[in-house]
């Protein structure tokens, strides 16, 4: 698993992992680009990420499961209750296991709706 410390692309990230685990990598890092399409890629916090309007979300592998990670506000978990109960879900972040297929209708639905709710904070700071 990712051992190196210091990553510029996201690339360099998931190509630490072994080929399974780089697919869904790829999976989720896919979703969210289409999901939201104007998201600029980054690494952040030594993790892939997605910014828009502010950060979007952080996407990673651990031993057994993939992360999705939501700065705050943490509105998203309250409003997604239902769908992410099947989930191990912490305060910031939702654990997918990785023997199970990745719900990648939900990382699109979560993706667009912290871009909406990013986008209107924006627009509440320019007024």
């Amino acid at each position: 698993m990712a051992t190196k410390t210091n990553f510029q692309t996201v690339d360099e990230y998931i190509g630490t992992f072994p080929p399974a685990v780089q697919d869904g990598l790829e999976q989720i890092r896919r979703t969210v680009k289409e999901a939201v399409p104007e998201a600029k890629e980054m690494v952040h916090y030594q993790l892939p990420a997605y910014e828009y309007q502010g950060m979007l979300i952080y996407y990673s592998a651990y031993k057994g499961h993939y992360s999705v990670t939501f700065p705050p506000p943490f509105k998203i978990f309250e409003a997604f209750r239902q769908e992410l109960s099947p989930y191990e879900v912490s305060k910031t972040t939702i654990k997918l296991p990785m023997d199970q297929p990745l719900p990648l209708d939900l990382v699109a639905e979560l993706a667009k709706y912290r871009a909406k709710e990013n986008a209107e904070r924006s627009q509440k700071k320019k007024k």
